[in-house]
């Protein structure tokens, strides 16, 4: 008896799934280069266009040093990581993988929302036009002619923002609690 590999059209290329840690990393090499340096740079600016941000906010982004904020990135490097095994392992159709995978591609729009916000360049949004959203729109394309992409409506979109904005919450917890010891 001989079996035969699954198509393209029932079985995503591997490109669509650990792609997508591949397209964090460039992405997040981009904020590791520009962010904390940046926002340093631009908070009095940030402060005074956006005076009805609470305080505690600010004083949570001055807080962030480039020790904290690599830690972080590791941090996420081993949530996307996770969610582009998962992608892999299940032929696309990991929830947590089409999740990271939504979250990931609206997080970009944020960053080009936030460039707008500032009229200006802002770390991340130099690579969402370039990687983030593209390839984002790629991959789902894959999963979608594998006939395994799971719809994404108003609540998908809501549910990956939140995925993204927890995962980044629990990154930059996590890096907080390990930054003294490294």
């Amino acid at each position: 008896m001989t079996t035969s590999l699954p198509t393209s059209s029932s079985h995503p290329s591997a490109l669509a799934t650990y792609g997508l840690f591949l397209a964090w990393a460039v992405h997040d090499a981009e904020e590791l280069v520009l962010g904390p340096r940046w926002l340093r740079e631009n908070l009095p600016m940030l402060r005074e266009r956006f005076p009805g941000v609470p305080e505690a906010v600010w004083k949570a982004a001055e807080s962030v040093d480039e020790r904290e904020f690599a830690l972080a990135v590791g941090v996420m490097a081993t949530i996307v990581g996770a969610a582009a095994v998962a992608g892999a392992r299940t032929g696309g159709r990991s929830a947590f993988y089409q999740g990271a995978l939504n979250g990931f591609g609206l997080h970009g729009l944020v960053h080009l929302a936030q460039a707008a916000a500032v009229r200006g360049v802002t770390p991340g949004s130099v690579t969402s036009p370039l990687v983030v959203i593209p390839f984002t729109l790629w991959a789902r394309g894959r999963l979608r002619r594998a006939g395994v992409l799971r719809p994404a409506g108003l609540r998908g979109t809501v549910a990956g923002l939140g995925v993204a904005a927890a995962a980044t919450v629990v990154a930059h917890a996590v890096a907080r609690r390990l930054a003294p010891r490294f």
